[in-house]
């Protein structure tokens, strides 16, 4: 089968010939159709996540898929369900490690990955949807979705009113605007340092768009919301934005991170006494809104499918398997929303 492989780090995908091996216990084959690119793979390719002693190996955690086999023991699904492919944790067997065959000799690989033609896949990281469900929005359950719809209900429980902010409006944050827009947050504030991102902001409902340019969005800010806003989205992870964040919470405000610092970077909170004023404001880092695949990725399937939710505005570019490194790049550049690659065909 065809895959990207990373088998250098800070270098391109290679697109390399890689062998499938017999299933174990809990494993599933998944003939993947799409997948999601995501600002988490750009840190594994900078070798972030330590995973330098691992290469090479595939990459990918958000796709949509059909099961071709299943290995011993899998009950969750079956061959011929059209699966959503995600990192999150759902119901079935925890697989040992997948491995593949690359220039004769087994390397390992994460328990799910989806920039290949096939993969082989843990069964806890599927979840069955059915079969009239877009690939597209299956890639955007896989993660940024899930994670974008998972912090609004499980995480910072947004009220009816509350005001939001989004830091960074690619996939996830284009998510979260819309996630907003549908919990009747208001204001909702888009800020990019893209204005590329004003109309996409504003097509998925933004109220307001801010271009970040340098410190001034700050100001901004406090004419918008002189009162602070309830809840602050980051998914840039840059320590000079969340600085500046932190100060522009209401009196029950609460930060979120998405978006991961460098390894190594610290985060300063000026006034930090203010954190203490009202009920005490929350500063709190995300692992995908703390979705539960198996109860959420349902439920979504069923509000797309009842014309409640509208994805037409989140993915922005699609590309081949054979047009990675392209598709990352521009993934590199803010310019995008959702990148999906297509993987083949059902």
């Amino acid at each position: 089968m065809k895959a990207a492989v990373l088998e250098k780090i800070n270098a391109p995908l290679a697109i390399r010939e890689v062998g499938l091996t017999e299933l174990k216990v809990g494993q599933v084959l998944v003939k993947v159709l799409a997948s999601g690119l995501c600002g988490s793979q750009l840190h594994d390719i900078r070798g972030f996540k330590g995973n330098a002693q691992f290469l090479p190996h595939l990459l990918g955690h958000e796709g949509c898929g059909i099961v071709q086999e299943i290995g011993p023991g899998v009950t969750h699904v079956k061959a011929g369900d059209k699966v959503v492919m995600h990192w999150r944790v759902g119901l079935g067997i925890e697989s040992p490690f997948p491995n593949y065959v690359l220039d004769g000799r087994t390397i390992s690989s994460g328990k799910v990955t989806t920039l290949s033609e096939y993969s082989i896949v843990s069964e806890n990281r599927l979840t069955p949807v059915p079969k009239e469900t877009p690939e597209a929005l299956c890639a955007l359950m896989g993660c940024s979705l899930t994670t974008a719809f998972g912090i609004l209900n499980h995480e910072v429980n947004l009220k009816f009113g509350e005001s939001v902010a989004v830091i960074g409006c690619g996939g996830v944050g284009l998510n979260l605007i819309l996630g907003a827009a549908m919990r009747s947050a208001c204001p909702i504030i888009a800020i990019d340092n893209n204005e590329n991102k004003r109309e996409k902001s504003l097509k998925v409902k933004a109220d307001a768009f801010v271009l970040a340019s340098g410190d001034g969005w700050g100001e901004s800010l406090k004419r918008l919301v002189p009162e602070g806003l309830d809840v602050i989205i980051d998914t840039t992870g840059h320590p000079g934005v969340l600085k500046l964040a932190s100060q522009h919470l209401s009196s029950q405000g609460r930060l979120i991170l998405v978006g991961q610092p460098p390894p190594g970077e610290s985060i300063e909170i000026p006034h930090a006494l203010r954190l203490f004023d009202g009920i005490g404001k929350c500063i709190k880092a995300t692992q995908g809104g703390q979705t539960n695949p198996s109860q959420d990725i349902p439920r979504y399937a069923k509000l797309y499918m009842g014309g409640k939710l509208d994805i037409d505005a989140i993915v922005s570019h699609e590309f081949t398997l054979n047009q990675i490194n392209e598709a990352f790049d521009l993934l590199r550049t803010g310019e995008a929303g959702r990148v999906t690659i297509k993987i083949q065909e059902t």
